[in-house]
Formats: C-alpha cells, sequence, structure tokens
C-alpha cells in the first residue's frame, strides 16, 4: 500500500495485536510442518501440504498488516474535533425520526454491528467532508434514504 491509511489510535493498536498473533501462528504452524515433514518419504503428507497453505495465507497477511502500519497515519484528537466529517470523526445523524451515532473510520477498522462505519462505503462517503445541519441522500438496496446530520465529534 503505497497510500497512508488513516486509523484511530485504537485500530491501530487492534492492528499491532492481530500482527503479534498471526507472528505466533506463523512460529506454531512452522513447527508443526517440521514435525509432520519426514524427509525420508515420497511423497509429501496431505497435513504437511495444508499446513503450507496455511502458513503461505498467514504470511500474506502479516505481509499486509506491517505495510498498513508502516505508513498508517494516525488520527489525532485534533482532528476528530474538526467542522467537516472525516475519518476519526464520531457523527449523529437523524434517519427517520430516529437518531444513530456513527464512528467514520478506515476499511480496517470498519464494524457495523459497534457502528463504525468505513469511510469508503455509501454512507461514509456520502458523510465525509459535510457539516452539521446538512442533509444527505444515500442509495441503498431499499431505495434512498435521507440523512440529517446532528453534530459531529
Amino acid at each position: 500500500m503505497k497510500n497512508n491509511t488513516q486509523l484511530t489510535q485504537e485500530g491501530y493498536d487492534q492492528l499491532l495485536e492481530e500482527l503479534n498473533t498471526l507472528k505466533a501462528k506463523k512460529e506454531k504452524n512452522i513447527s508443526e510442518i517440521e514435525e509432520v515433514a519426514q524427509p525420508d518419504e515420497s511423497g509429501e503428507d496431505v497435513l504437511a501440504t495444508q499446513l503450507k497453505e496455511e502458513l503461505e495465507l498467514i504470511l500474506n497477511k502479516i505481509e499486509k498488516i506491517e505495510a498498513v502500519l508502516e505508513t498508517a497515519k494516525i488520527i489525532s484528537g485534533d482532528k476528530k474535533k474538526s467542522k467537516t466529517i472525516q475519518v476519526g470523526s464520531i457523527v449523529k445523524i437523524k434517519i427517520s425520526g430516529s437518531t444513530k451515532e456513527f464512528s467514520i473510520v478506515s476499511d480496517l477498522e470498519s464494524d457495523p454491528t459497534r457502528n463504525k462505519i468505513s469511510d469508503n462505503s455509501p454512507l461514509g462517503q456520502a458523510l465525509i467532508g459535510k457539516k452539521i445541519n446538512e442533509s444527505i441522500e444515500v442509495s441503498a438496496p431499499v431505495g434512498k434514504i435521507n440523512y440529517k446530520i446532528i453534530s459531529i465529534k
């Protein structure tokens, strides 16, 4: 990844934790491969093949996370207090009479079950750069939905 990925401190810490977990899995996987690999056998064991495939997936994930962490830009508290919505903002919006609060985060941190929406999602893209009291319309599978921005933290 050439671009700087904007992350909250929480998101950065979660990626770091995931990286450490993956590195531990990698070491365990390598040990398991060494245990099942038999140098005198002509064919490769099915288990060894599966472990090598798993190792390749782990190594790819490690590489991706390391690339993100190398270029990541951690969003400071000052940026969160902006008058316009951006990554790191907590936004309260009104939808059909009810009020909801969302955190705008990068793709890597998004978790709709915890009201963390990606800046690349349709709603996230529509909210970026908007101010309090602005209304937006977002196309969704159920049709167009109108949102009004109540507050930005």
